[in-house]
């Protein structure tokens, strides 16, 4: 409804982000648990910064221009960008492969398995490494959204500062990729009584 209401306000108090592979389910329920919502597929990434998620959609347009006018006739979309930026705090096996790139199975151990040392090596060209990324968040009891990218990939990792008065954190880009002409790109899934819609 349109006009003045506070009670429309949105404030992330808390959120998770969670990774599955691509064209993972993204989860149709919101119940008391929803761990038990998004279901074994999804993991989740732990914690991130207070910073939270920046959510970034850029579209780029070209003009049309004309002999016959100075302004242009018209535009043409050329681009669309739909990032997601976020920072992880925890470091194990799903958090560094996302961050430089590979898969969980990419960490081995080392020596017999049971000296609790562990590789992951980092490959001499970057690789292709798509994944399906969702973003839930609260505001209160009663609100929920729900992101979900069905396939993208980290597009950009932040410097890692390692120092004795801060915690070291695993900063990245990612970026939705097409599944094609006629399917979503994304989609917000939202608890929310602020929506009025019927079917």
């Amino acid at each position: 409804m349109a006009g003045n209401n506070s009670s429309e306000i949105r404030v992330a108090g808390t959120g998770r982000v969670l990774v599955a592979a691509v064209g993972a389910a993204a989860p149709s329920a919101f119940s008391a648990n929803p761990a038990a919502d998004w279901g074994a597929a999804w993991t989740d990434l732990g914690y991130t910064t207070t910073d939270g998620v920046t959510f970034a959609k850029k579209d780029k347009l070209d003009p049309v221009e004309t002999w016959q006018a100075i302004s242009p006739a018209r535009f043409v979309y050329s681009d669309r960008d739909l990032t997601l930026k976020f920072a992880m705090l925890q470091f194990n096996e799903d958090t560094l492969p996302f961050f430089i790139g590979g898969s969980k199975s990419d960490v081995k151990p080392v020596g017999a398995g049971t000296s609790g040392i562990y590789s992951l090596d980092i490959p001499d060209g970057p690789t292709f490494d798509e994944r399906a990324l969702g973003l839930e968040f609260t505001d209160g009891k009663d609100i929920t959204y729900r992101f979900v990218i069905p396939r993208g990939q980290v597009t950009s990792a932040d410097d890692v500062k390692l120092a004795r008065k801060s915690a070291a954190s695993l900063g990245v880009t990612f970026t939705a990729l097409s599944q094609g002409a006629t399917a979503p790109l994304a989609t917000f899934l939202m608890k929310d009584p602020a929506y009025s819609v019927t079917p």
